[in-house]
């Protein structure tokens, strides 16, 4: 049975599905705006997420290469949201038209939390299409922790390498296909590969000449966002660092780690990276919300639900109309969700107070993205960067738009570190099955002991 959980009578209830960039910038807005509100325990504000902490997903390539620690792209919301209840959960029923959501805790029986107010922020999850094998051996970089598997998982494909003689289990650990070429796609790949160029130094038997990356995309250019020129220069300088990149390709099995493309091409490979777009979270489906037929939540430019009241959205669950475009709507990348949540945190305020609600307006301010240590590509306000400008600038904005100044000051810290010591290329895979010595000891004890040769005394 769901319970209702507690709050304080009469004061209104702002509800937040999802703890990512428009929640947790969401709730810290209505912070700063309601503090008094909140203190005096006026109005109340939950945050419920599965996870308790915000990612910051553009680092997310370079924490799967060890540039920064993955502690350090990811913000606690409890730490940064003292005045607001953040729960652990998850939603699995919404029904705004009564005001309520069932959610299920870590442990114990679901709960029901009524509320006044909605703010469906659960973000998007990958768009997996029905591909042979892609859900068994492939893997996104969406979270912090699959940047960690990832990681560790690449080093070990090095390592099996490294340790045996066989040419075929060699060729596949050392075959790396990435599939997407929008910005994951393309940062995780250079990054990876620079990492990996990097880890082979310390090897024997395994050279940079061995590694075989592949960057499959299905439409006939890399980075869109960039604009057409500044994504033909990316996809000449991946090449020429040895990634083959094929365009107007798609990937069209993988069982068994046996890859197939479109063009006829079929080998074995021991990674697959799936980047290949994005959709909205099952967690919209979950309730009466409208939805458009690519499953987003039905947005207006005031940030509200179309056809309800005092409810709003944003981010990649939404599709909010782009006023600076006729018939567009404001694509799924950060800076948006960080824009449209300040707009929609102020837009609560005022249906709060009785006041007129504002539209979300923000032209685009260009795309930027970092191929590897000193390698880069940007196109801020128009001026086109390339290389060692271009990754500065990645650095500079981003280290500037990582939320909260702890952790600014963490990824600083990180990137000051990598110019005086060299990157760390252990593989840490055992952390993933930190059991298996445990059960194999316990395996031997219960094995029956050999009777000893020596005669009693």
């Amino acid at each position: 049975m769901a319970r209702t959980a507690e709050g304080t009578p009469g004061a209104p209830h702002i509800l937040i599905v999802g703890g990512g960039y428009v929640g947790m910038y969401t709730a810290l807005r209505l912070q700063k705006k309601l503090k008094k509100e909140l203190k005096r325990g006026e109005v109340k504000v939950t945050v419920v997420d599965p996870n308790s902490y915000m990612t910051y997903q553009p680092f997310l390539p370079e924490a799967a290469a060890g540039n920064i620690s993955p502690r350090h792209v990811v913000v606690p919301l409890r730490r940064v949201l003292p005045r607001c209840t953040v729960r652990k959960a998850r939603v699995t029923e919404l029904n705004h038209d009564e005001g309520w959501a069932i959610v299920q805790p870590l442990a114990g029986p679901p709960e029901r939390i009524s509320y006044d107010y909605l703010v469906m922020a659960a973000g998007a999850v990958p768009r997996l299409l029905p591909i042979p094998g892609l859900a068994e051996n492939g893997i996104s970089l969406k979270t912090v922790g699959e940047a960690i598997h990832l990681r560790n998982h690449v080093l070990e494909q090095l390592e099996i390498a490294e340790s045996t003689d066989d040419v075929e289990l060699r060729r596949k650990a050392l075959t790396f296909v990435f599939v997407g070429g929008g910005f994951a796609g393309v940062e995780a790949v250079a990054e990876l590969e620079d990492m990996t160029r990097d880890a082979t130094r310390y090897m024997r038997k395994v050279t940079p000449q061995d590694l075989r990356f592949m960057l499959v995309e299905a439409a006939d250019r890399i980075l869109p966002e960039v604009g057409p020129d500044m994504g033909k220069w990316t996809a000449e300088q991946l090449r020429g660092r040895g990634i083959d990149v094929k365009m107007k390709t798609f990937l069209q099995s993988a069982v068994d780690g046996q890859i197939e493309l479109s063009d006829g091409s079929s080998f074995q490979a021991g990674t697959l990276v799936w980047n290949a777009g994005v959709k909205p979270s099952p967690v919209v489906r979950h309730g009466d919300l409208p939805v458009d037929e690519r499953g987003r939540v039905k947005g207006t430019e005031y940030l509200t639900i179309e056809g309800l009241v005092r409810a709003f959205t944003a981010g990649d669950n939404a599709a909010i109309p782009d006023l600076t475009q006729d018939g567009m709507f404001c694509p799924p990348n950060a800076q948006h969700a960080v824009r449209q949540s300040k707009v929609l945190a102020d837009n609560i305020v005022r249906s709060l107070r009785g006041k007129a609600l504002k539209p979300y307006v923000h032209g685009n301010l260009g795309a930027v993205a970092g191929l590897g240590l000193h390698k880069g590509v940007a196109n801020p306000m128009g001026f086109k960067l390339k290389g060692w400008p271009a990754w500065f600038f990645h650095r500079s904005y981003h280290g500037a738009m990582v939320p909260t100044f702890n952790r600014k000051i963490r990824v600083i810290a990180d990137w000051t570190l990598a110019l005086f010591l060299k990157r760390e290329t252990v593989s840490l895979a055992s952390v993933e099955q930190p059991r298996a010595d445990f059960e194999l000891a316990a395996l031997d004890d219960a094995r029956p002991k050999a009777k000893s040769s020596e005669p009693a005394a």
